[in-house]
């Protein structure tokens, strides 16, 4: 199982000093996160990207039904390209929060799945072939341009693409799940009770129909990341059990510490760098 950390507020080139730092203790990604106004998530991992050599370089998480696809597709092109192919891309719908509603009003959860779905289909498309893409959907259009084209990114078709999929309460329909499993990865949503650990089962409860998904569309599950969002230093999150050892054998691929109960600051950035030094948690 790799292991990843979030960073929950930095500089750009605070950003860039812990991934570094990341590196030499042995974690396998560095993750930063997007607001609609502050510091630009892409241009933290590309400027991590100048100053390491194999750690991963993702965000946790990207809320893709804000951004048009094109902007999108630039940005984690150019950060696959300037890192030699260790880009990724977390999505999901996103948290409304008072820094996202004082600049877009909310357009409901159902419209934001839609603009999710077309903005990841043009993503990949004009990541893998721009020259003769076309798409046209209700809020997104492209068509075939050879006008002063980037080169390819080294990941092909596309840098990976990790989704946060929750079950539908009560059945029906599992979209989030549908969407998840026809991408790259899986961030499963599991919102215990206040006070309450993640636990195994919920955890299954989020991965196997996703598994089936894939077995059913005959897409391979060798290869295929799941994610288990953890904080073994505070109490943002907790996990029953608490071994990485057990979630690596429930199917989890991928570890990321998530550590949103950091203050921000310089004292809450001393703390991070502390976690990020001890190393990943299978290793202490």
């Amino acid at each position: 199982m790799k292991t990843g950390f979030v960073v929950p507020y930095a500089t750009e080139r605070e950003f860039a000093d812990l991934a570094r730092l990341g590196e030499d203790r042995g974690w396998d990604a560095v993750l930063g996160w997007e607001a609609l106004y502050g510091v630009e998530a892409w241009v933290q991992l590309g400027a991590a990207a100048m100053v390491t050599e194999r750690i991963r370089l993702g965000t946790l998480l990207t809320p893709a039904s804000r951004h048009r696809p094109w902007d999108l597709a630039s940005r984690v092109g150019s950060v696959d390209r300037l890192s030699g192919g260790r880009a990724f891309m977390s999505v999901g719908l996103g948290a409304l929060h008072p820094g996202w509603t004082a600049f877009e009003a909310d357009e409901g959860r159902a419209e934001r799945a839609r603009k999710l779905d077309e903005c990841l289909a043009v993503y990949a498309g004009l990541l893998d072939d721009p020259a003769t893409f076309t798409y046209a959907g209700e809020h997104y259009s492209a068509g075939p341009n050879d006008f002063m084209l980037p080169p390819p990114t080294p990941q092909r078709p596309h840098p990976p693409v990790w989704v946060v999929g929750a079950p539908t309460p009560g059945g029906g329909r599992q979209r989030s799940l549908e969407r998840a499993a026809r991408w790259q990865g899986l961030i499963p949503a599991i919102h215990p009770p206040d006070g309450q650990p993640k636990t195994l089962e919920a955890f299954a409860g989020v991965v196997e129909p996703v598994r089936r998904l894939r077995e059913e569309a005959g897409l391979p599950w060798e290869g295929y990341d799941v994610v288990i969002e953890a904080d073994s230093w505070g109490s943002f999150t907790s996990l029953e059990p608490a071994e990485p050892a057990a979630w690596e054998h429930a199917g989890a691929t991928w570890w990321v510490e998530s550590w949103w109960d950091v203050p921000q600051g310089p004292a809450g950035l001393a703390e991070v760098r502390r976690r990020v030094e001890a190393g990943p948690p299978t290793d202490r």
